[in-house]
């Protein structure tokens, strides 16, 4: 009974503590090296659409409290229909994307609540991400202002020339591969995106764009599972990831 006591007052505690997030899930790419005829969001994973299990994922996460879809005007009805069938609570908006990916997230950024402290932006294209890591970025933004989920690099990494001479090899102790989301509070991103327009300054990641701020971002480790859907092979290892747990699951069982 007293653990039970103690199990709740904790849970009272963390809700009461808990900053307003919004997710702005970026979708807008044509992912040309697919070599589909449509948006690689809406390719099927066995029987469900990339975005679909994108959008479940931050459903799923108690952290986040709303999401933006940030897509192409031409593909608003296919994510409405995802939402929907998906019976989401947490879409607050679908809104069209720009010319690149950094263009799309500012206008994700424009379309957040009033009341957000943070904001997570992700890749739509990467569907295989879990609730806890979501979490766990929101939590280290939350405590250290900004935040980016990744991995540690596994092979030995060369810096070559402009003649593909080895020029160094790097300590792959501190050698990370970068994921989303990638949580900021709103602030803050939002002042790394303003300066960016100002400065014609443009980055492939939005941790780039706050780093040239002088603000210091926290990596937390998340998971190889959380690939990026780029290419059809993408499609196959996605599916035998998720394949994989559910064998896995039932062998638990």
């Amino acid at each position: 009974m007293l653990n039970k006591i103690r199990d709740l007052w904790k849970q009272g505690k963390k809700n009461k503590n808990k900053e307003y997030c919004s997710a702005i899930i970026v979708a807008a790419g044509k992912g040309t090296r697919m070599n589909a005829s449509k948006n690689k969001q809406f390719l099927n994973i066995i029987d469900r659409p990339v975005l679909a299990y994108t959008l479940q994922a931050f459903e799923d996460c108690e952290m986040i409290n709303e999401m933006i879809i940030v897509t192409r005007e031409q593909d608003i009805i296919l994510c409405k229909e995802i939402v929907d069938i998906s019976e989401l609570t947490k879409v607050a908006k679908i809104v069209v994307g720009g010319k690149e990916r950094q263009d799309s997230v500012y206008k994700g950024l424009q379309e957040i609540n009033s009341q957000a402290a943070l904001v997570a932006v992700h890749d739509g294209a990467r569907p295989l991400i879990l609730p806890e890591h979501i979490e766990a970025s929101v939590e280290a933004a939350a405590q250290h202002n900004a935040a980016a989920i990744g991995v540690k690099v596994k092979d030995t990494i060369k810096l070559v020339d402009d003649r593909r001479n080895i020029v160094n090899t790097l300590d792959r102790r501190f050698l990370w591969a970068v994921q989303t989301p990638q949580t900021f509070r709103t602030h803050i991103i939002m002042k790394a995106y303003q300066e960016a327009i100002e400065k014609g300054i443009s980055a492939t990641d939005d941790c780039m764009l706050v780093e040239r701020t002088g603000v210091q971002v926290k990596m937390v480790e998340g998971s190889y599972d959380n690939i990026k859907i780029t290419t059809p092979e993408d499609i196959y290892m996605a599916e035998a990831i998720i394949e994989g747990k559910a064998f896995g699951e039932e062998d638990d069982e």
